[in-house]
């Protein structure tokens, strides 16, 4: 067999000088070990329990800033009492909506959406055990610890009950304030 000699097109190329208001990028440094050319990485499944709540759209927020990237998947999952009820199924399905389209504008991850019929901890176990994904996010009730050790939680429930993958309890805006996202 002979060697195929290919000719390698040159281009010319002009670097771009960007306003002194936009931050410029160092060049990466070339000791770094990097992905292999050609290979992408996975995108992970992170399901996000969904509820009318502030402190859910808190925890939603959170894990756009500080865990979501580009490939992942955003699983967000709705725990009601009857799937049937229409009245409170497109209350659910308009909430999941306007979040799957902030979720595409934000961070560009694809959103799924399911609203599941049952007990919410129960729920949020079982399509963490389907999906099996990288993390479980949920926000906080909001009760005072005495009321939660009476009567208990859905986040305590997870927490304990979950077992394929780590479940992340973002506490409420009232806990952590205004700079828990940023």
């Amino acid at each position: 067999m002979e060697a195929v000699e290919e000719d390698i097109e040159e281009y010319n190329y002009r670097e771009v000088v960007l306003p002194r208001l936009i931050p410029v990028a160092p060049p990466p440094d070339l000791g770094l070990e990097r992905e292999p050319e050609g290979e992408r990485r996975r995108g992970r499944d992170i399901l996000i329990a969904i509820d009318h709540g502030p402190n859910s759209c808190h925890a939603f927020h959170w894990a756009l800033a500080h865990l979501c990237r580009l490939a992942d998947t955003l699983h967000l999952v709705h725990a009601v009492s009857c799937v049937h009820n229409e009245v409170v199924y497109e209350a659910s399905r308009g909430l999941m909506e306007k979040l799957a389209v902030e979720a595409l504008q934000t961070v560009m991850v694809k959103t799924q959406a399911r609203i599941v019929e049952g007990e919410p901890g129960k729920v949020i176990c079982r399509e963490a055990d389907r999906l099996k994904p990288a993390a479980v996010v949920m926000g906080t009730r909001g009760r005072g610890i005495i009321k939660s050790v009476l009567k208990g939680s859905v986040s305590e429930y997870c927490f304990h009950n979950c077992k394929l993958a780590p479940v992340i309890i973002v506490p409420g805006k009232a806990e952590a304030g205004e700079s828990s996202v940023i």
